[in-house]
C-alpha cells in the first residue's frame, strides 16, 4: 500500500472551535493511520505556540499561520513571517480604520483589547454579549494575549474582526499588493471576521510543499477541512474531503463530506477511504 499524507484542519474539523481536546475516536484513527505507513500533518491557521497542547498526540509534521511555518519531524521546512514594512503599513491601516487585530507569532499571539471594550459598550446589542463570552474563551483556550504584551516579534498573520464591510474598504486596497483577505464568516451583527495572509503562502502551496519535500505524489495527499481558510489545501490535495459542519459554500468544492467534528467524522472518514 502507497503511505499517503493526510492533512488534518483543526478548529472544527480535529476538534470543537477553539478546542485542544480532539474526540478519542480522532486520536485513535490518528494512530492507527500512521502505525499503516502513512503521514499525518495539522494544517491550521493557528500559530505554532497555539499547538503546543495538540502535539502531544502524535503528528509527523505541522502546517501553521495558513502555510507560513512548515516543520517536518524537527525539521523546520519553510519560514515566512511578513516583512517589517508590510507589517508596519498592515499594522497601521486597519487600526486608523477601527479593525480589530491579533497578530501571530511564533511563539504567540497579542491582540487589541479594544474589541472586547467595544462589545461591553454595546453589550445589549444583539449578540455581543454571546461575542463577548465567546471571544474571552478563545482568549483563554488559545493563550491570546493582550497587545501592550507585544514586543516587535515577526508576524505570520494577522486575525482581523472588523465591525462593518466599509472599514475594510481602505486597507483592502492598501494592501491588496502583498495579502489575501479571508473573510470567514460576517457576525449576525455585522461583524465582518477574517484573516489577512501573505500571498506567498497559503494552505494549498503547503501541502504542495511538504508532499514535495516527502517525494510523495499529491494525487497521495488526503485534506480534511471545514471552513473557507481550508480552499486551497482542499483544491490542491487527490482527495478532498469537508466536514458535516463545514461551510456550505465549501461542500460544493470537494469530493466527499464525512460526519461533524461531534460526530466522529475524522475515524469515518479514515475508515471510508481504508488508511486505517
Amino acid at each position: 500500500m502507497d503511505s499517503k499524507i493526510i492533512f488534518l484542519d483543526i478548529d472544527g474539523t480535529l476538534t470543537e472551535p477553539g478546542s485542544n481536546v480532539p474526540p478519542d475516536s480522532a486520536i485513535q484513527a490518528i494512530r492507527q493511520a500512521r502505525d499503516a505507513g502513512h503521514y499525518v500533518f495539522l494544517c491550521t491557521g493557528r500559530n505554532y505556540d497555539m499547538l503546543s497542547p495538540l502535539l502531544e498526540y502524535g503528528f509527523d509534521g505541522v502546517i501553521a499561520s495558513a502555510g507560513g511555518y512548515i516543520r517536518c519531524q524537527e525539521k523546520v521546512i519553510y519560514d515566512c513571517p511578513m516583512t517589517e514594512e508590510q507589517k508596519r503599513l498592515a499594522m497601521d491601516v486597519l487600526e486608523k480604520n477601527g479593525v480589530f487585530r491579533t497578530v501571530e507569532c511564533l511563539d504567540g499571539s497579542y491582540t487589541d483589547e479594544g474589541f472586547k471594550e467595544f462589545l461591553k459598550a454595546h453589550a445589549s446589542e444583539g449578540g455581543n454579549s454571546e461575542l463577548l463570552r465567546w471571544r474571552e474563551q478563545i482568549e483563554k483556550s488559545l493563550n491570546i494575549l493582550p497587545m501592550k504584551e507585544y514586543r516587535g516579534q515577526p508576524v505570520y498573520k494577522i486575525v482581523i474582526m472588523s465591525p462593518s464591510v466599509e472599514q475594510l474598504s481602505e486597507p483592502q486596497k492598501m494592501l491588496v499588493s502583498d495579502f489575501e483577505f479571508c473573510i470567514q464568516d460576517k457576525n449576525k451583527d455585522g461583524f465582518i471576521n477574517g484573516e489577512i495572509i501573505n500571498k506567498k503562502f497559503n494552505k494549498g502551496k503547503a501541502v504542495e510543499r511538504v508532499c514535495g519535500y516527502l517525494h510523495i505524489p499529491i494525487s497521495n495527499s488526503v485534506a480534511i477541512g471545514d471552513s473557507m481558510n481550508d480552499k486551497e489545501m482542499l483544491e490542491t490535495a487527490g482527495l478532498s474531503i469537508c466536514m458535516e459542519n463545514g461551510n456550505d459554500e465549501l461542500k460544493k468544492l470537494v469530493d466527499d463530506i464525512c460526519p461533524s467534528v461531534q460526530k466522529d467524522g475524522i475515524r469515518d472518514a479514515f475508515l471510508k477511504y481504508r488508511l486505517i
